[in-house]
């Protein structure tokens, strides 16, 4: 065995006390901020700057999109730096846990040379789902429960819901 394989990974937080800290940040960015946690009003304006460099006429003509262009930084707004500090304290963390590993997970099941082709298709309609529902997990779940909003929990109820039947599915055979 060489070096790499004998250092183990730092071990995952206890999940009760990483709720409570998850806690403390969504309170504090809704004191500092006025706004909940959620990502993906990053990905709309994401593809808003796209449009704008791509497809001007079409993108300020869209009604949608068109607003988060016409001052020409749709990018200028707390939910991109929100998304990348999520992304950078994401790296920060696992690079110092000793987690960075490239991988492809799910190989019994959903995996070898489809598993990213899948997992692409799951994000694409995960995504699509969010904006269809006007917010994502962290902004309907977390966000919408905090200030007791009825989509909240109903989103909340249904993900779980889906989630367990959908384990029951797709379980993989040991």
């Amino acid at each position: 065995m060489n070096q790499q394989q004998l250092k183990q990974p730092a071990p995952y937080w206890n999940p009760l006390i990483a709720g409570i800290l998850l806690g403390i940040v969504l309170l504090s960015t809704f004191l500092f901020t006025g706004h909940g946690l959620g990502a993906t009003g990053f990905t709309t304006r994401l593809t808003a700057w796209f449009g704008m460099y791509l497809m001007p006429t079409a993108t300020n003509a869209n009604e949608y999109l068109g607003g988060m262009v016409e001052e020409g930084r749709p990018l200028d707004a707390w939910i991109t730096w929100q998304v990348i500090g999520v992304a950078l304290g994401a790296l920060i963390s696992a690079f110092f846990a000793g987690r960075i590993a490239i991988k492809l997970d799910g190989k019994k099941f959903l995996g070898g040379a489809n598993r990213p082709f899948t997992a692409l298709f799951g994000g694409i309609l995960a995504g699509f789902g969010a904006r269809i529902a006007a917010g994502c997990t962290s902004g309907l779940g977390l966000s919408g429960a905090a200030v007791l909003s009825l989509a909240g929990f109903t989103f909340l109820g249904t993900f779980f819901a889906v989630g367990l039947l959908a384990s029951r599915f797709m379980k993989e055979e040991k």
